[in-house]
């Protein structure tokens, strides 16, 4: 029980990081910087604080071969979710973007059970339904100007961390956690800097402030990427997952502080239905694993 409250409270941690990291990107993007650079850079990051931690403990760096090889596939998966998602972006509305990237855990959890890994509790299938019912008004989405490009990168993305989150928990079980992330960030990592170099976009902050954004989000989002694997290894990929959509509820919080954006009272209830969603999977979850 206490690696499960543990484990969920890595993970809130982990949608906090990536909220912060989103936000600070955002920042970066006012003075100079582009996606592409933002994303390059962010992947490197934690690949080293990864080879530096796994040296420093005498933790081995390389996945027997087998697993390494997953681990590689699952980085070119991640860097094409990650482009999907970028992309969706520039010709969707963000909150309609994000709302479909996160069908992410439903896909999740419709697909461990699929495989036959996993077995889930009704209360976790409910609470996964509500909090992205929840999202739907919290984010405020007007399907007004429909994509259907947009909505297929969308939906690509949120395939594409579906099938990380799920194939991932199985290689984690050959080894640790940090090293299948170090593969993972690796791959994505050159891939974005072979793309880079072949379109010659990487534009970096020309202002302090948003040199402060690109810096400062690359920070936060290494912490999360770690951290989001770790989780997974404690609570498995459908708990993981499912306590990712306290993301886009503190993305909406630091707005609203941050840039003094306001809520209506329809999404003021989507927020509360998505945390009471969460905290219903959490009391169950931590009252034990049978069934799960």
């Amino acid at each position: 029980m206490h690696r499960e409250v543990l484990g969920i409270l890595v993970v809130l941690g982990v949608g906090v990081c990536f909220a912060l990291s989103n936000t600070l990107a955002g920042l970066a993007y006012t003075g100079g910087a582009n996606p592409l650079s933002v994303s390059t850079v962010r992947y490197f990051l934690p690949a080293i604080i990864l080879i530096i931690v796994l040296t420093t403990t005498g933790n081995p760096l390389l996945l027997p071969r087998r697993e390494g090889l997953i681990a590689c596939g699952l980085g070119f998966v991640t860097a094409i979710y990650s482009w999907s998602v970028l992309a969706a972006i520039e010709v969707l509305p963000v909150s309609l973007a994000v709302l479909i990237f996160y069908l992410f855990p439903l896909i999740t959890s419709f697909l461990v059970v699929v495989m036959g890994w996993e077995r889930l509790r009704m209360t976790t299938i409910v609470s996964a339904i509500v909090a992205f019912a929840g999202l739907t008004l919290a984010l405020g989405v007007n399907a007004d100007a429909l994509n259907p490009i947009g909505i297929a990168l969308a939906a690509v993305g949120a395939l594409g961390l579906a099938i990380v989150s799920v194939v991932s928990s199985r290689v984690i079980r050959a080894g640790d956690a940090r090293q299948v992330t170090l593969y993972i960030a690796t791959t994505a990592a050159v891939i974005f800097l072979l793309v880079t170099l072949i379109r010659g976009e990487f534009l970096l902050p020309n202002t302090t402030a948003a040199w402060w954004g690109f810096v400062s989000n690359n920070l936060f989002f290494a912490a999360a990427l770690i951290g989001y694997f770790v989780g997974i290894q404690m609570i498995g990929p459908v708990k993981t997952t499912l306590f990712s959509y306290i993301e886009p509820i503190v993305t909406i919080g630091a707005a609203l502080v941050l840039l003094n954006q306001r809520l209506d009272p329809v999404q003021v209830v989507g927020v509360l239905i998505v945390v009471g969603a969460l905290i219903v999977a959490g009391r169950a979850s931590t009252r034990g694993r049978t069934g799960d």
